[in-house]
């Protein structure tokens, strides 16, 4: 026998599993502390788009418990529409088995590999089946199951199938023993990712129970679920030669022109004509019978004809006004500020860049800034180095918007940059879906988006430096005018006067000032306004009172605050503008000496002299 025939022998398929069994590392599971954070990832990203497809408010519960020295048991219980029974062991132990694959709309996952791959690694480094617990309505079964994955044929091997108990209305339960361990205290860990993943899915309530029992919630920012994707067919421009030509041939019409319309978005009778005639081919050829040669002409005439960009409804974005709630539930800072590109296109997948930047509060001042990326709601939390985000972020100029940045890379100051990006198809740059490849299109959409909100903080840093050097204008005024002040009463041998709107006028301040007289049995309050600056300012005074307030004028609002009421009133001042607010108390003037400081909202309290500001 001749060697190509013995070698001919020992050649054989081989299983995608059985790929993923040797060469796991490519989906993220090396490390003990990486293997648990992909493994949670998967479980979570599951859980999220079964809950957003449903138009269910994700209630997802994970526990954490050490089974040995090496070894933790994960559970993940979601709310979700739960799993039919004859899905389950496809959906947890098939290799690229899914829905999502050939759709084209925005979702967490798509490969059908993830969580598949999560229970591949379990049974390999526990040698343990993963059981499942899976129920899709209040009055339906139960199911549970024992699953292993063949890794020579890539199907479910069933242990177990039964019916069991299970107190939920609805919703799927996964329990997987691996090698693990639990890291807290650093930026890649189980705690931080689901940190992340409740800044950019405000609507989902997330429970954590650490190893020790230490149970942390993630409280959901909104009940407002987001806009579901849709699904759209493949846009022209994204189109391989290789992957018309297959189109081509499976396709079930008889004519070129009808087979454009029907297999892809943005193609009219007008746009179809218009191709067929650019390639040289009859609209009512069989799309069948087209040959290598007609397919090059076809392919290219996609990338001559002008042809709308995809529409954007298989796009899902966070919106602005919940990535700002999502940043402040999780962290303290001074100012927040978000922006929303419109979408654009790559190789023909429409995409959407979002950006959010936080600045001060507990913040470390010293060290760079802090990256938090997405795609598609998940976060990244490896490879910051070779994602196209980070690339963008290193190409600013942070320096022209009032940030350190030494030596032309990050920058630094006690500030978190957010940057989601949101498309049909992100392109990864390998498949543990860690860092987004140098797209010059989506790293240019990110740069706008930055500069966009970096320019915002630029005027806030401003403003506030403004403050400060107002602040210690007024500490130098108020270490040396009251001892004039009271000097002058010795001379003139009278009371001590009332420095506040004399500082006020210096400062060029809002003065406030709050005057109650005897009226009879009762008081008349007048609290007066005077702006001494020469900008328009508006604001409330809130004044949070044990007694009813009698014949006010103007009118206040009025907010019951357990046995006070606070009384609110909406004040604007053009520049040399003053206002009074009267009303009367039927209490005694030693009683109204007491009544509580004057407090404002809406405005600096720099600004502001004879009130307390306070701005939440």
């Amino acid at each position: 026998m001749v060697i190509a025939e013995e070698l001919a022998k020992k050649q054989k398929a081989i299983s995608i599993a059985e790929f993923f069994e040797k060469n796991r590392q490519i989906l993220g599971f090396d490390s003990g502390t990486r293997s648990l954070l992909t493994s949670v990832k998967e479980a979570v990203d599951n859980s999220l788009d079964a809950c957003e497809e449903s138009g269910i408010l994700p209630d997802i519960f994970i526990k954490l418990e050490n089974t040995s020295k090496t070894n933790l048991t994960l559970i993940v219980e979601d709310n979700g529409p739960g799993i039919v029974k004859e899905q389950i062991p496809r959906v947890f132990a098939k290799l690229l088995y899914g829905s999502r694959f050939h759709a084209v709309k925005q979702s967490r996952g798509q490969q059908g590999i993830g969580i598949s791959a999560t229970v591949l690694y379990s049974q390999l480094t526990s040698g343990r089946p993963v059981k499942i617990i899976s129920k899709i309505d209040r009055d339906a079964p139960a199911h549970y199951f024992e699953l292993l994955i063949n890794t020579h044929t890539n199907e479910p091997e069933i242990l177990v199938d039964k019916i069991v108990d299970w107190d939920r209305m609805r919703g799927t339960r996964l329990e997987l023993e691996m090698e693990a361990s639990y890291a807290r205290g650093r930026r890649q860990s189980v705690y931080e990712y689901l940190k992340d993943t409740a800044i950019v899915n405000p609507h989902a309530r997330i429970t954590l129970i650490e190893p020790d029992n230490n149970q942390i919630i993630f409280e959901r920012a909104t009940d407002k679920l987001p806009l579901q994707a849709k699904e759209i067919l493949p846009h022209p421009h994204g189109i391989e030669l290789g992957t018309l030509m297959k189109m081509l041939r499976y396709c079930e019409t008889d004519r070129l022109d009808s087979f454009l319309r029907s297999s892809f978005s943005r193609m009219g009778p007008k746009t179809a004509d218009e191709i067929c005639m650019k390639a040289s081919l009859d609209p009512e050829t069989n799309p069948k019978a087209i040959k290598l040669d007609e397919a090059k002409r076809l392919h290219g005439a996609f990338k001559i004809v002008r042809i709308l960009a995809p529409s954007t409804d298989c796009l899902s974005p966070i919106t602005e006004e919940l990535i700002r709630k999502g940043v402040g539930k999780e962290h303290t800072v001074d100012f927040i500020e978000t922006t929303t590109r419109p979408a654009s296109v790559h190789n023909g997948h429409p995409f959407q860049v979002e950006a959010g930047i936080a600045y001060g509060g507990n913040l470390p001042k010293e060290e760079k800034v802090e990256i938090l990326r997405f795609a598609n709601r998940v976060p990244l939390l490896y490879q910051q180095g070779a994602c196209a985000i980070t690339h963008a972020i290193e190409n600013l100029n942070w320096r022209g918007y009032s940030l350190n940045q030494p030596g032309g890379s990050l920058p630094i100051g006690p500030v978190i940059i957010l940057v989601h990006v949101a498309s049909t198809h992100i392109p990864f740059t390998s498949e543990s879906k860690e860092a987004i490849a140098d797209v010059p299109e989506i790293i240019s959409e990110v740069e706008l988006a930055l500069k966009d909100v970096a320019r915002r903080l630029k005027n806030y840093l401003s403003r506030q430096d403004n403050l400060e050097k107002r602040r210690e204008k007024e500490e130098i005024i108020y270490s040396i005018l009251p001892r004039i002040a009271k000097k002058v009463g010795e001379i003139l041998e009278r009371p001590t006067p009332d420095i506040t709107p004399i500082v006020a006028k210096i400062m060029r301040n809002v003065f406030c000032q709050r005057v109650v007289k005897q009226n009879g049995n009762g008081c008349e309050v007048e609290i007066h306004f005077k702006n001494h600056g020469d900008s328009v300012h508006h604001f409330n005074l809130h004044e949070t009172l044990p007694y009813s307030i009698v014949s006010p004028s103007p009118e206040p609002k009025k907010i019951p605050v357990g046995k006070q009421v606070d009384y609110v009133w909406k004040v604007s001042l053009k520049p040399g503008e003053q206002k009074a607010i009267i009303y009367r108390l039927d209490i005694a003037l030693e009683e109204a000496a007491k009544l509580p400081q004057l407090v404002v909202e809406g405005i600096e309290s720099e600004l502001i002299t004879g009130a307390k500001a306070v701005n939440v």
